[in-house]
């Protein structure tokens, strides 16, 4: 269980996405790929909403997702594979280590046989309660065009 959250039944987590109709579902928090995630996709899919995945990419990849955000972190880095399927690369930015470590993803990315699709959207994101994370993500995308600034804007305004 991530944050005191119990762990549910596939069947529970499938209605309440069916009486919520959200346009997407997004499977996020602690690292969701610690659990196989192809009973919850397949039992997902009959709803015909999307499915999109952030991870950090350390574990195997399960499941079948519509898009995929890989989120690596520095001490771990992701497993390959992940870095040639992920559709968006973010990188949270809490010192200018992070940065170095966000333009060698970008780089790695690049490298990879990604089967004829394009390289992932790049995104920056200031460490939460990090003011020099956010000046250094900042200052990042207005010298670097191709990277994009992604803000956590639901706990800038205390939303859950």
């Amino acid at each position: 269980p991530a944050h005191g959250h119990p762990l549910a039944p596939v069947e529970r987590l499938v209605e309440t996405v069916r009486q919520a109709r959200p346009a997407l579902v997004v499977i996020t928090g602690g690292e969701p790929l610690q659990q196989n995630l192809t009973p919850l996709c397949q039992a997902l899919a009959p709803l015909a909403i999307p499915r999109h995945l952030e991870t950090s990419g350390v574990a195997p990849l399960s499941g079948a997702f519509e898009w995929i955000t890989l989120s690596p972190k520095r001490h771990r880095p992701p497993r390959p594979g992940l870095l040639a399927c992920c559709h968006e690369l973010k990188v949270v930015i809490h010192e200018p280590a992070d940065l170095d470590f966000a333009m060698a993803m970008a780089a790695a990315c690049q490298t990879m046989d990604r089967s004829g699709n394009p390289g992932p959207q790049l995104c920056v994101q200031p460490g939460a309660d990090s003011p020099t994370g956010a000046r250094l993500a900042i200052h990042h995308v207005k010298h670097h065009p191709q990277w994009r600034l992604s803000l956590q804007t639901h706990k800038w305004l205390g939303l859950r």
